[in-house]
């Protein structure tokens, strides 16, 4: 663990374009993306990010202008991103993996004015996605887009080969910055302050529509830069992650992190096990960052045990680590507690360290900058240490708010985030999570709080995963369900399951309905590596409910 704990800052002004010239003029001609056979130096992202920008400006891009980014991670992410943000437009991120609904509604959403996007990823034609969620997109001129279904879009950039009439090449986007001086860019770049807003992050959506999250420059630069004392990231070192920009995870836990310690990010145009592998070996990755059912896919692959990955030191999969590196039991890892809200970890401890055995299971502690309160929901006060109440957090990397909503809606008078999770903080400030509060389970009058029986049913050998859900009751309100993985080739009688468990929870507690499942892939997951709690939770109420 770390010793002293400080809130630490870059010493430039931290927006966008300050940022990409200081990295730049600091780590230069050493790689900052690669993507297959395409490699981007930290001189090139702000060379090229400059130009396109001045192209924007000649475009008639202004300071708050709402450009929306929907492409996968790569060189071409990164530049756009940076360019949009250096000259203060707002951008906001998103999902390549989203369906034609949850497309149309992000754009109308977040008001988009000026699209950049890619022709077609992974399968998906985007022109005719988009040609599907904006009725009369086709017969549109490029640059004068007049729609109903989306009024403020009025204008489409893609990278690609052709692009259809209503939309224009970004190459040819780049090349109005001659229409542009350097000074203009450099005016336009000083208009930008820190507490400006700069992306707009949507939330996985896993039990509501998504929320936009919005972030200031000074926020996303400061966070992972404070961040660096707790993880083992050096000049030079190849971090490989699958997890997307237009998240946290990959935006600033990974790619921003990477661009203040002069490191390369390695990406991929999709995960697969074999090629991934591959990847790892050939780039000599040093980092490996991804979800937890990536190493159970990598260490069972039949290529493993002949795959060179000594290279690799650190990350947050630890079977991929040497044996020495390895903690082994995931309790007593160094964890950490995040949301989209927080720009990632809001506590932490050194990555890939051990906790004292009288720390098992905790998140670590507060974030230097930022500070957690623990809260009866009910009464409003502060719970004293190892009570449980809900995690409230307020600090620098704190969200300006969420898009479309007001101030009072968000926060409370004095600036706290009500995060909606459920936990303690013991006597030396370590976080224990629980769990969501909204997930809470109420049957027989009782509050049953998921994580917590969660956490007992995967203390048995055969189990994996456990995910605990309410499913209606006609006479108690509301069952306790379980959704249970079992690890490979283990089995256990969902009847001798819960005889164990019983031994170890209050009756209440113990659910009353099992379903079992052979493997991982049979349970629904979110892009984002999350369980789908809502599809899981119809699907138990199916099965079980009674209401």
């Amino acid at each position: 663990m770390t010793g002293e704990r400080v809130y630490r800052e870059p010493d430039y002004r931290t927006t966008a374009g300050e940022f990409i010239r200081h990295v730049a003029a600091r780590w230069g001609d050493r790689e900052l993306a690669v993507l297959d056979d395409r490699r981007l130096t930290f001189a090139e992202a702000e060379a090229r990010s400059a130009r396109l920008a001045k192209g924007f400006l000649a475009a008639g891009v202004t300071p708050g202008a709402h450009v929306g980014l929907l492409a996968p991670n790569g060189p071409d992410w990164i530049v756009g991103w940076l360019a949009a943000t250096r000259i203060g437009a707002l951008v906001p991120l998103l999902n390549t993996y989203y369906k034609p609904r949850e497309l149309g509604w992000v754009l109308g959403h977040s008001e988009v004015e000026v699209l950049l996007t890619v022709d077609r990823h992974l399968g998906t034609d985007y022109t005719e996605r988009l040609e599907a969620i904006a009725p009369g997109l086709e017969s549109q001129t490029h640059e004068e887009i007049r729609l109903e279904s989306h009024p403020a879009l009025r204008s489409v950039w893609m990278w690609g080969a052709s692009p259809p009439a209503w939309a224009g090449d970004i190459d040819d986007l780049a090349a109005r910055a001659d229409e542009v001086g350097d000074d203009e860019l450099l005016v336009a770049e000083a208009t930008v302050r820190p507490n400006d807003a700069m992306l707009v992050i949507y939330t996985s959506g896993s039990m509501a529509e998504p929320k936009g999250v919005i972030h200031s420059h000074g926020g996303v630069i400061r966070h992972p830069y404070n961040l660096l004392p707790f993880r083992d990231l050096e000049p030079g070192d190849i971090c490989y992650t699958p997890m997307p920009l237009f998240w946290v995870g990959g935006l600033t836990y990974t790619l921003l992190s990477c661009m203040h310690a002069g490191a390369t990010v390695v990406f991929e145009e999709r995960f697969e096990p074999g090629a991934t592998l591959e990847l790892l070996e050939r780039e000599r990755v040093t980092h490996v960052i991804g979800w937890p059912h990536m190493a159970k896919a990598l260490t069972e692959h039949p290529s493993f045990p002949d795959r060179d990955l000594s290279a690799v030191r650190s990350g947050s999969l630890d079977a991929l680590l040497p044996e020495h590196l390895r903690v082994g039991d995931p309790e007593l890892r160094a964890n950490s507690l995040g949301m989209t809200e927080s720009l990632g970890p809001h506590s932490i401890e050194m990555i890939g360290s051990a906790l004292p055995p009288d720390k098992r299971g905790s998140f670590g502690r507060a974030v230097p900058g930022i500070e957690h309160r623990i809260v009866d929901p009910i009464t409003g006060k502060d719970q004293p240490p190892c009570e449980m109440g809900e995690i409230w957090i307020k600090g620098y990397s704190l969200m300006l708010g969420h898009l479309k909503k007001s101030r009072a809606d968000v926060f409370t008078r004095d600036g706290w985030f009500r995060t909606g999770d459920a936990g303690y903080l013991d006597q030396d400030g370590h976080l224990f999570f629980k769990g969501r509060m909204g997930d809470q389970i109420k049957s027989s009058g009782m509050n049953i709080t998921p994580r917590e029986v969660e956490l007992i049913i995967e203390e048995e050998p055969e189990v994996m995963h456990a995910f605990v859900m309410a499913v209606p009751h006609s006479e108690r309100g509301e069952d306790v369900a379980a959704a249970v993985v079992f690890r490979p080739g283990r089995f256990v009688e969902p009847l001798e399951l819960l005889a164990r468990i019983k031994e170890q929870m209050s009756s209440y507690k113990v659910p009353r309905h099992v379903a079992t499942f052979a493997s991982p892939e049979e349970l629904p997951w979110l892009d984002s590596g999350k369980i789908d709690r809502r599809s899981l939770q119809q699907s138990l109420v199916e099965r079980f409910g009674t209401g």
